[in-house]
């Protein structure tokens, strides 16, 4: 494991790419990931990630 985020890779939310390093401004990409695949999911990551934080707040209410 890569402990530079600046040696791992991004997701850019604009264009879709990967990205290795620190291409594209912060506010367009999403990351860090150890890998180009785990960052390609990035999305689907994200979307989980917000789905298991909503079930949690309805379950703490």
């Amino acid at each position: 494991m890569i402990d530079d985020p600046s040696k791992k890779y991004w997701y850019n939310l604009k264009s879709g790419e990967v990205e290795h390093g620190y291409v594209s401004p912060s506010v367009d990409r999403v990351g860090p990931f150890d890998t180009p695949d785990e960052a390609s999911h990035a999305l689907e990551r994200l979307a989980e990630n917000s789905r298991k934080w909503e079930e949690e707040e309805e379950s703490e209410r």
